[in-house]
């Protein structure tokens, strides 16, 4: 008899852990962190003017949880003066194939989305037949 279970016993359960790194992945700055330093690496500054929303707070506070997450390291230059720039490292770069498949997913999706949001809101606008 097949299993009907959600999730079979070869298939990966959302434990506590994974919800972690994926929140920590997925945040409102690491993705963007990511794409900018998969074309080459960036200092602070240059990073934050390929993300010019992004303060200066929470950029650092991101970028130490990448680095802590091992998907980029922080290099310091032996230039002078000394400066420190941000790479993505190999565990980052294997985040490229399904940050471009959830885009690809963001942008197909994006429009029924749209009308599933104004269909609610038009309905929460309504008084209620309570």
């Amino acid at each position: 008899m097949p299993d009907t279970a959600p999730h079979s016993s070869d298939s990966p359960q959302l434990t506590e852990r994974h919800r972690e790194l994926l929140d920590q992945v997925l945040d409102k700055w690491s993705l963007q962190i990511l794409d900018a330093l998969c074309e080459r690496p960036l200092r602070f500054n240059e990073l934050r003017r390929a993300i010019p929303v992004v303060t200066q707070k929470p950029l650092t506070a991101a970028l130490r949880r990448l680095d802590r997450n091992g998907m980029v390291e922080r290099v310091v230059t032996s230039t002078r003066p000394v400066a420190v720039e941000y790479r993505i490292t190999r565990i980052g770069k294997s985040l490229q194939d399904l940050i471009d498949a959830l885009l690809h997913w963001t942008t197909a999706t994006l429009p029924a989305v749209e009308r599933a949001r104004a269909r609610f809101d038009d309905q929460e606008e309504m008084p209620s037949r309570w």
